[in-house]
């Protein structure tokens, strides 16, 4: 599996974010996470990246323990949080390579995503100057620089107008075909376009897991309807 989690648990103070969360994942698949706001999406995403510690139970990542052995989960996952952190005074190329350094990836690494993502025409650019859309791009290029088998994308798609939103489902999809991609976000369509497989999350349990194939198959579920009553 690239991704496993047993009895996953996270609790801040008196609040359980997560509870008893078990997952598998396996490789090569693109899974959209689902629940409302305040479910737990973000906080089960930081712990698989290795930013959070869970307060019980068991998070693996290609074999590898999210707490145990939290640098080599690192090399292996590739992670762009909701809000996307940039520096705005770098240039993108300059940007990149900084990244790349970080994760002891090289230059042509660099190139390669530059050029896998779409920004040949904005790389000498300050990321100021960009639009939504580019520095989204910018963030993506910088969870793949370092080839991760496992991509983490939390809410990914914010804020983007619907041309740039086509972009980027593009380029995921694109950048997923040979990866394991968990996503999260709220937008229905975004799953059916992207993903093939659904988990829904509520007050940190995940309370429904199905193929995307049981909502978008002729006469199949509404996805939006189970996701409210799943929710609700």
């Amino acid at each position: 599996m690239a991704i496993r989690t047993q009895e996953l648990t996270k609790v801040y103070g008196a609040q359980k974010a997560l509870d008893a969360v078990t997952l598998d994942l396996p490789k090569g698949q693109i899974v959209g996470l689902l629940g409302p706001n305040g479910a737990g999406k973000s906080t089960l995403m930081k712990i698989l990246t290795g930013y959070l510690p869970a307060t019980s139970g068991e998070a693996e990542v290609c074999a590898l323990d999210c707490a145990k052995d939290s640098f080599e989960v690192r090399r292996k996952v590739g992670y762009l949080p909701e809000h996307n952190p940039l520096y705005m005074d770098m240039y993108v190329t300059e940007f990149l390579r900084f990244v790349a350094r970080i994760y002891g990836a090289t230059n042509e690494a660099v190139e390669t995503c530059i050029e896998e993502v779409g920004l040949t025409p904005e790389r000498h650019k300050q990321i100021k100057q960009l639009s939504k859309g580019y520095r989204q791009r910018v963030g993506l290029a910088a969870a793949l620089v370092h080839d991760p088998e496992v991509l983490i994308l939390d809410e990914p798609t914010t804020g983007l107008d619907p041309n740039q939103l086509v972009e980027i489902r593009k380029l995921i999809r694109r950048v997923g075909a040979n990866k394991t991609v968990l996503l999260s976000t709220h937008i229905m369509q975004e799953v059916e376009a992207l993903c093939d497989r659904v988990v829904f999350i509520k007050q940190g349990k995940i309370v429904r897991q199905e193929a995307i194939e049981v909502f978008t198959a002729k006469g199949g579920e509404n996805l939006e309807a189970a996701f409210r009553k799943a929710t609700a």
